[in-house]
């Protein structure tokens, strides 16, 4: 009262009349909601009304502002208001700005009050819905539009449907943005088109492009932005002119070939966004710009770019000096490519953001990085970099906000001038060559820092104690300090630290010989594996998701506290020395629990029975314990199950064929323990779906091999489907791991490739021939069935597992010659046919020729190379058999020996046609019948009980 408002911050008034006429309130630290009754609705005469930036606690705005009846501009930008526009905004006839965006889509328009807005504001000329959750309305309702509209944005309102094209013959429209509604469809007229626009977005749309047209009919158009879209054509053929555009996007378009450089308006560009492509070759210098084709001139630098992106394409080459050298230059990311040579110096200092990681780029860090005054990004991580760290070389980088230089080959101490980066949030220097001491105090004054990644350095002051700067840290949560040859104990002084904002802690891969209890109640993740702790199984905080402690000494039982970790989702306790059983409890945390792994210990009793509804396990591993009893079925619950490995228990039961419902399971291995049923026929139409990887080896299975099952193993039979998709089993946060049989060696994958394809059914007890349908299995890199009783001739199909990379047959009872088709395995790296029947002439070529005697021993019928090599001298009697029991059942009942015969008709046509004749004249002779029906068996049978964890 008695005060004029003329000088009020934020308060327009009318000259002549007094009445207030705008309130520009934005950025003003405004909190909590617009009550009805608050004397702003009494502002009658109000047009303009800006009340962005503020924070309005999630409330709804309030059906009075529809009572401004002046009002021609109002602003909500960002001002957290919650809930349903209000209808009555379609009553402010005069608007001509409406601005409601960026409320975290906690805003939300109905399609009446969409309608009555559309129709009643016929003034408008911008229309600002970005982030408006339009779910549930039909771009239909756009259709009329006011012809006065210069602006539109509705960027990730989630429309969906076919946009109208109308909108694009609106007479004054000069932005158009309705980039990130995934599933909106339309497209651009083709003719009669003739408007002003000068901005089009179009980002992660289904919209259909033709940009020839596209350029050639929008002569005004100056900013492109088409991420991830759905072009008519194919690039580089479509691609049309570019010289009139100054911001230009057309990433993650998977568009290869050279960056056109000739078709861009490389003077004028402002904003270059090409990442997430397939680009390939150097950049280019400036004199080969100068002699580009282009009518246009090309200035030396592009002296108004400020952003450019190149990153995750395939470029090469050095980086091209101009790229140092542009002034306005302030967001500049090559990373993910190719990229050679040292980084140069920068020319000038306007950068605030730059990322040229995962590059191969060698040498010295440039000493221009110490000047980039304005930079609060730095990522150089995996690169070649080398030299010593400069002690003051962040002294004058106040704003950096996150360092990020790991994965490289820097020496010299940690920064002393760290000290000073006072708004750092996020320190990654891991995997260097850093050492000497950590200064005590070199983190005091960081009260911003979040995240601290100092793994895989030489810092000495870590091999002795812990790290003292801890005790100052405050909004730390993030704090990495695994591989730094850390002993001893967690410090008493640590404990006690109030850090209550620690969520993730990894102390991996040190020396640590002991812990108590942790302190630190919101700690999420907790990774302890490969130290030397020694005594009882730590119990986390309660609220833990991650908890590993694999590959320690610990001993005593699991403690059943572990079941209050109601939330954890991967619990890690392998490779210890922890006894007793299984708490029962494990089972119910199937609720969250994704990862499972208690192998390699000492565990017995049997496998918690009880697996709940809804579970979510993804691996469950056991393996190298003394588990018994049988596997549960309840974890037919487990719908999501990839891995299962049991392997190297004392489970005796027969083969759990509900097994075959689990849709996703990948991982199967049951091998070394005592199942003994015949496996049958599968129980379900498509079994095992996506099976890759199966062992049930070193077990007493009977019976046929399962010729139905293999028949719908898909997983294994799409042996392109995946190619050039290097991807691994598991997920974001951990990565599954299993060991199996390679070549005739244990190897343990520390990460499965989903490529990965196996079988496994050696030391078993199967009877009768290869089923024929193996050769569909055309993924299949890994093949044994040694060690059964097989008979029959090897099927021709095998030669179709064209990625077969190791193939073990040895010590059936197969016969015949080997079949000429495996010559087609030009990736079979090893063979072993050993101690079968097989007889006729060796296969020569490609990968044959590289295979040696022990591929074939104990087959006295084969001859040819290597078989043959010894050339007939005492070298080659060494090629057949010497144990006088097995001579003896190659031998004639009337003394007549086998390797006469081997000599006179072992290779060719003679040898079936005389052993054919045999048969014809005599019925089955019996020392034919004692060679493919008895004459090994106790062989064959001799080491069941012995091959307990032995491969071949």
């Amino acid at each position: 009262m008695g005060t004029d408002c003329w000088g009020w911050d934020g308060v327009t008034c009318d000259t002549m009349t007094g009445h207030v006429i705008a309130v520009d309130l934005n950025c003003s630290r405004l909190e909590g909601p617009i009550h009805p009754n608050t004397t702003l609705f009494s502002l009658c005469h109000l047009q303009r009304l800006n009340l962005a930036y503020n924070y309005f606690n999630a409330s709804t705005i309030s059906s009075k502002f529809g009572g401004f009846a002046n009002l021609t501009h109002l602003n909500l930008t960002m001002s957290f208001f919650a809930g349903n526009v209000p209808s009555e905004i379609s009553h402010l006839s005069k608007l001509v700005s409406l601005d409601l965006s960026f409320n975290f889509g906690m805003l939300r328009i109905e399609m009446p009050s969409l309608k009555r807005l559309v129709q009643n504001l016929t003034h408008l000329t911008e229309l600002v819905l970005d982030e408006v959750n339009m779910s549930s309305v039909s771009p239909n309702s756009f259709m009329n539009l006011s012809s006065s509209l210069t602006s539109f944005r509705l960027f990730k309102c989630g429309l969906k449907g076919r946009f109208p094209d109308n909108i694009f013959h609106l007479p004054n429209l000069q932005l158009f943005d309705v980039g990130y509604n995934y599933n909106l469809t339309g497209s651009l007229p083709t003719y009669n088109w003739s408007t002003p626009l000068k901005s089009l977005h179009l980002s992660r749309t289904e919209f259909r492009i033709d940009l020839p047209n596209l350029i050639s009919n929008l002569k005004s158009l100056k900013e492109l932005y088409l991420r991830g879209c759905n072009f008519i054509g194919s690039y580089p053929t479509f691609l049309p002119n570019l010289t009139q555009i100054t911001s230009l996007d057309l990433s993650d378009n998977n568009f290869g070939g050279q960056i056109p450089w000739s078709l861009l308006n490389f003077d004028g560009l402002t904003y270059l966004h090409l990442s997430f492509n397939n680009f390939m070759g150097q950049l280019p210098n400036i004199s080969s710009l100068n002699s580009s084709s282009n009518s246009q001139s090309v200035s030396q630098i592009p002296s108004k770019l400020f952003y450019l992106s190149l990153s995750d394409n395939l470029l090469n080459g050095t980086i091209p000096s101009w790229l140092y050298d542009i002034p306005s230059l302030l967001y500049l990311s090559l990373k993910n490519n190719q990229f050679t040579g040292q980084i140069e110096e920068f020319q000038h200092y306007s950068l605030n953001f730059l990322d040229l990681s995962n590059n191969n780029l060698n040498g010295h860090l440039p000493i221009s990085i110490a000047k980039l005054v304005n930079l609060s990004n730095l990522h150089i991580s995996f690169n070649n970099l080398s030299g010593n760290v400069e002690p003051n070389m962040f002294s004058k980088l106040k704003s950096l906000i996150v360092v990020d230089v790991s994965h490289n080959n820097l020496q010299g101490h940690l920064p002393i001038s760290i000290s000073k980066l006072v708004s750092l949030s996020s320190l990654d220097i891991s995997f260097n060559n850093l050492s000497g001491s950590v200064e005590p105090n070199i983190f005091t004054k960081l009260k911003s820092l979040e995240y601290v990644d100092l793994s895989h350095n030489r810092l000495l002051s870590f091999h002795t104690e812990f790290p003292y700067f801890l005790k100052s840290t405050e909004n730390l949560y993030t704090l990495d300090l695994s591989n730094n040859q850390i002993n001893g104990s967690i410090p008493t002084w640590l404990l006690e630290v109030k850090m209550d904002s620690l969520g993730y802690l990894n102390l991996s891969y040190n020396s640590l010989a002991r812990i108590g209890h942790l302190p630190w109640k919101n700690l999420q993740a907790l990774d302890l594996r490969s130290n030397l702790l020694e005594g009882p199984l730590p119990v986390p905080p309660l609220y833990t998701y991650f908890f590993s402690v694999s590959r320690n000494n610990l001993t005593g039982e699991i403690l059943l506290l572990i079941c209050n970790l109601s939330l954890v989702g991967y619990l890690d306790l392998s490779y210890n020395h922890l006894s007793n059983m299984i708490p029962p409890c494990l089972g119910n945390l199937g609720n969250h629990l994704i990862d499972l792994d208690l192998q390699s210990n000492n565990l017995h009793g049997t496998i918690p029975a009880t697996f709940a509804k809804g579970c979510y396990l993804k691996s469950l591993k056991l393996h190298s314990n003394q588990l018994e009893g049988s596997l549960p079925q309840s974890l037919v619950h487990c719908r999501k199950l990839e891995v299962l490995d049991f392997g190297n228990n004392k489970i005796n039961s027969t083969f759990p064929s509900w097994l075959e419902t689990l849709p996703k399971l990948r991982v199967l291995i049951l091998r070394s323990n005592n199942f003994h049923n015949a496996l049958g026929n599968p129980k379900t139409k498509f079994p095992f779906p996506n099976l890759r990887i199966v062992d049930l080896s070193h077990n007493e299975f009977h019976g046929l091999l399962p010729a139905k099952l293999f028949k719908y193993l898909n997983a294994m039979m799409n042996a392109s489907a995946d190619i050039g998709k290097l991807k691994y089993m598991g997920d974001d946060y951990y990565q599954d791991s299993t060991t199996v049989a390679m070549k005739g060696v244990f190897i343990e994958l520390v990460k499965i490739q989903s490529l990965f394809t196996t079988i496994d059914f050696s030391n078993n007890n199967f009877k009768g021939e290869i089923p024929k349908v193996i050769g569909e299995l055309q993924s299949l890199k890994g093949l044994n069935f040694s060690h059964n009783n097989l008979i029959g001739c090897m099927p021709p199909s095998l030669g179709k597992l064209t990625s077969l990379e190791w193939l073990d047959l040895s010590s059936n009872k197969l016969i015949g010659e080997i079949s000429t088709q495996l010559t087609d395995l030009t990736s079979l790296e090893v063979l072993n046919l050993s101690e079968n029947y097989l007889f006729g002439q060796i296969p020569q070529g490609k990968q044959f020729n590289t295979f040696m005697n022990d591929s074939y021993n104990g087959n006295q019928g084969l001859c040819g190379f290597p078989m043959t090599k010894a050339g007939g001298n005492n070298e080659g009697q060494q090629l057949l058999p010497s144990s006088t029991t097995q001579e003896d059942d190659f031998k004639f009942e009337n003394g007549f020996h086998w390797k006469v015969v081997l000599l006179g008709y072992s290779c060719g046509f003679m040898f079936g046609l005389g052993l054919g004749y045999l048969v014809f004249s005599n019925g089955k002779p019996k020392w034919l019948v004692n060679i493919v029906y008895g004459g090994r068996h106790n062989k064959v049978r001799r080491s069941k009980k012995n091959a307990h964890g032995r491969t071949h």
